[in-house]
């Protein structure tokens, strides 16, 4: 297949998740979850529909036209696929397979079977793309890597793949800046970016930065809407469980039956909580977003005012140029020798 056969496959991928039928979601929806609960099915629609979105077919071919259409060697590429959101390792296979290399995919048992479902659909519409896709156990036979993990699998990672070109990611996090002036809706939509996907994402917002005199009942006030988590079994006991630490080691929290907030100087968070931290100006917060830049996934503003950051509510709307940890996926692929 040539780089025209390739991209018009997810073009017409694109075009098939648009027209799924409400049939096709109630069957898969119900079998993303019996694989793993915290896939529901408002969740698996969002990660559905973003990828409709990076497969439309102006933007993705305006993104392919950026690099070369063909490898000098077409390569094994092997990729660790991370499993905490609903098919997070698609863009991964997206960058391989148009990059004219052959994927070895290690899907997390977490998101096996929507990345099986997904990568099946791809091949009924285009069987000869079945070439270039194979799901493995094993990554003996790549002859490069691209890996996802935690900060301790990605030092594991960089040793066992050291010796061949590797992309590898580590634990990042996003963060919200907030000034005091931002409308009610503006707040709401904020809302997404914190409990979207229960806050599994390194997309999602665990931490805020807020003036030092900020005042937090209108915010809690206008994340109500997001109240249905606890509706999530397991977000629910997480909640509650959290409160319990943060009550008996009388640690101060503002608390919205549903959401804790609680001062501290780490980024990541645990479900159910997010962490705030203050600033005292433009310069101090400028300094303090330097300090985290290499934890930090992705930013998000009143408007996305703030240089290099989302407006509220699309932290999880990731175009198919934003790459995760700001690395080029495509350039690294595109540079194999």
């Amino acid at each position: 297949m040539n780089h025209s056969e390739r991209l018009a496959a997810f073009i017409a991928l694109g075009q098939r998740l648009h027209h799924l039928t409400e049939d096709e979601k109630a069957d898969l929806f119900s079998r993303a979850r019996n694989n793993n609960s915290w896939f529901d099915a408002p969740n698996v629609a969002s990660a559905l529909d973003g990828i409709a979105r990076l497969l439309e077919e102006d933007s993705l071919r305006a993104w392919a036209g950026c690099y070369p259409a063909e490898p000098p060697t077409p390569r094994a590429v092997g990729v660790v696929m991370a499993g905490n959101i609903p098919l997070v390792g698609f863009h991964d296979l997206l960058c391989v397979v148009l990059s004219g290399h052959y994927l070895l995919a290690k899907p997390s048992s977490d998101d096996k079977f929507l990345m099986h479902w997904i990568v099946d659909e791809l091949t009924r519409l285009e069987p000869r793309i079945a070439e270039r896709i194979t799901f493995v156990e094993r990554l003996n036979a790549a002859d490069a890597f691209i890996a996802t993990g935690s900060d301790n699998t990605g030092r594991y990672f960089e040793y066992y793949f050291r010796n061949k070109p590797n992309l590898i990611r580590r634990n990042r996090t996003s963060l919200a800046i907030l000034t005091g002036q931002e409308t009610p809706a503006e707040l709401a939509a904020l809302g997404a970016d914190i409990f979207q996907y229960y806050g599994l994402g390194c997309r999602n917002v665990s931490k805020l930065l807020v003036p030092q005199d900020y005042r937090f009942d209108t915010l809690l006030d206008n994340l109500q809407t997001w109240e249905r988590v606890l509706e999530q079994n397991r977000y629910q006991n997480n909640y509650d469980y959290n409160k319990s630490i943060l009550l008996v080691n009388r640690v101060p929290h503002f608390d919205n039956g549903f959401v804790l907030l609680t001062e501290s100087a780490q980024l990541v968070s645990p479900i159910s909580v997010v962490h705030y931290g203050t600033y005292t100006g433009e310069a101090d917060l400028r300094q303090q977003l330097a300090q985290v830049a290499e934890q930090t996934q992705c930013i998000v503003s009143a408007g996305g005012q703030i240089p290099g950051s989302f407006a509220f509510g699309q932290a999880q709307c990731p175009g198919v140029s934003d790459y995760a940890d700001g690395v080029d996926t495509m350039a690294f692929l595109t540079s194999l020798p």
